[in-house]
């Protein structure tokens, strides 16, 4: 294989598709199409909950790319562990928690890590903006006495930058993998966490969204540039005329990122 082709593999394990559809039709649909030409699919709420842990087999019998369970998992330590231990029964790459200011850091169980799960914290969702934090609370208390040591090298975090970080130290202290965070605060996680960043709010500069809901959002050669680990990308994609040119058009966007 060829330095070229060696590149384009990198970008394309670097792409998780986000399996937004509410059926088990449609997804199968989706992975056949697009089966080699991204690294990881994403099975999220409402696919999830519609037709349960048989859509993760569907998934693995149409491509051998990693699977990611967005299920935002939040609830009491011990609640959340175990959840964690059901989870990695499932035989999937990735899957996600809600971590909120004030609580107690649940710890990651070492069967979790065992199994091969990957842990990701949820910091801020992409379609929370700074103007929204007057009108939500988010979970976090301001506290100016607070001075965290890795902090110090930044010399000014807006008050939503603010708890993204505050968010990736409790990831980092209960032994999370990484976290989803937006391409505006990856590079700042990146130079301030040894954290796995994986961004969603992906918008090529070409896609065209009607309605869309997303507040932070970067360009895939934005993100990888800044630090992005994986990018995760659902409507360009899957609302393309083309889905497969669409992912291809992306991983050659973070082709040449990586470059």
């Amino acid at each position: 294989m060829n330095a070229e082709n060696t590149l384009i593999q990198e970008a394309r394990k670097r792409l998780i598709f986000a399996l937004d559809v509410p059926n088990r039709q449609e997804a199968e649909r989706l992975v056949k199409h697009l089966a080699g030409s991204v690294g990881c699919f994403k099975v999220g709420l409402e696919l999830f909950v519609k037709e349960g842990p048989d859509v993760l087999k569907r998934v693995r019998d149409h491509s051998f790319a990693d699977i990611f369970l967005d299920l935002k998992l939040h609830d009491i330590p011990a609640t959340l562990s175990r959840a964690l231990i059901s989870a990695s029964s499932h035989d999937v790459k990735y899957v996600t928690i809600h971590l909120e200011e004030g609580e107690a850091c649940p710890k990651i169980p070492p069967d979790v890590k065992d199994a091969g799960l990957e842990v990701l914290a949820v910091t801020v969702l992409t379609s929370i903006s700074e103007d929204d934090l007057g009108r939500f609370s988010l979970g976090y208390i301001e506290d100016k006495k607070k001075n965290h040591a890795q902090f110090s090298k930044v010399s000014k975090l807006t008050k939503l930058e603010n708890i993204v970080m505050e968010r990736a130290l409790q990831a980092e202290g209960s032994g999370c993998t990484g976290v989803i965070c937006s391409g505006e605060e990856v590079e700042l996680i990146k130079n301030l966490f040894n954290l796995k960043a994986v961004v969603p709010g992906i918008r090529p500069a070409w896609s065209e969204i009607d309605r869309d809901d997303q507040s932070r959002i970067t360009t895939p050669e934005q993100a990888i540039k800044r630090g992005a680990d994986l990018i995760v990308v659902g409507r360009p994609i899957r609302d393309a005329k083309d889905p497969k040119e669409a992912a291809d058009r992306i991983v050659d966007e973070i082709s040449k990122s990586l470059r």
